[in-house]
């Protein structure tokens, strides 16, 4: 069926890209792959989208989302009082908790930047927005750090396949913070 307005197709490009990387991995994905999987014509992937890698920014960004959507709900650090240990953990907690595929594919798209330069600047906009964010209740040096603990709870969990411990990571993250 042909579509000559259609201006959800560049989202549906983006959301097939996640739901075929997320089944074949990024190796699985091309612009072929794509457009087969929001049914739209090739040449629509690569209007959209120049490069394979244009394509990944986009989902990245669309992937990094929803760990901010994670920590919106939760609202825990508009409290200048709340414990930061026991809200970062009860954020990984929440979204560990969460489609585990989804979780997976956000870490694959992630990494994907250690061979990818151009995602570089997207991973690092994650990961410098989330420590503003906890600039609210500590130092700099030490919001960095607590990203880096993040990552790498969330790495450990989903490389081990070992259940979350939220005790566990409220006792590292404490030890972390001043």
């Amino acid at each position: 069926m042909a579509r000559r307005h259609d201006p959800e197709r560049r989202q549906r490009i983006i959301d097939a890209a996640i739901r075929v990387a997320g089944e074949k991995g990024i190796a699985g994905l091309s612009h072929r792959t794509v457009a087969a999987e929001a049914d739209v014509p090739l040449g629509s992937t690569t209007y959209h989208f120049r490069t394979l890698d244009d394509l990944l920014v986009a989902a990245l960004r669309q992937a990094n989302e929803g760990f901010a959507k994670v920590i919106a709900s939760r609202g825990g650090l508009e409290d200048p009082h709340a414990d930061l240990a026991v809200e970062l953990a009860a954020w990984i907690g929440e979204w560990l908790a969460g489609d585990r595929t989804g979780v997976e594919l956000e870490y694959e798209l992630y990494l994907a930047a250690l061979r990818r330069p151009a995602l570089r600047p997207v991973a690092a906009e994650w990961a410098d927005d989330l420590a503003v964010l906890l600039t609210r209740h500590t130092d700099a040096v030490t919001a960095r750090a607590l990203v880096a603990l993040l990552d790498g709870i969330c790495l450990q969990v989903l490389l081990t396949e070992t259940p979350y411990d939220e005790e566990y990571a409220r006792d590292v993250l404490r030890r972390v913070l001043p």
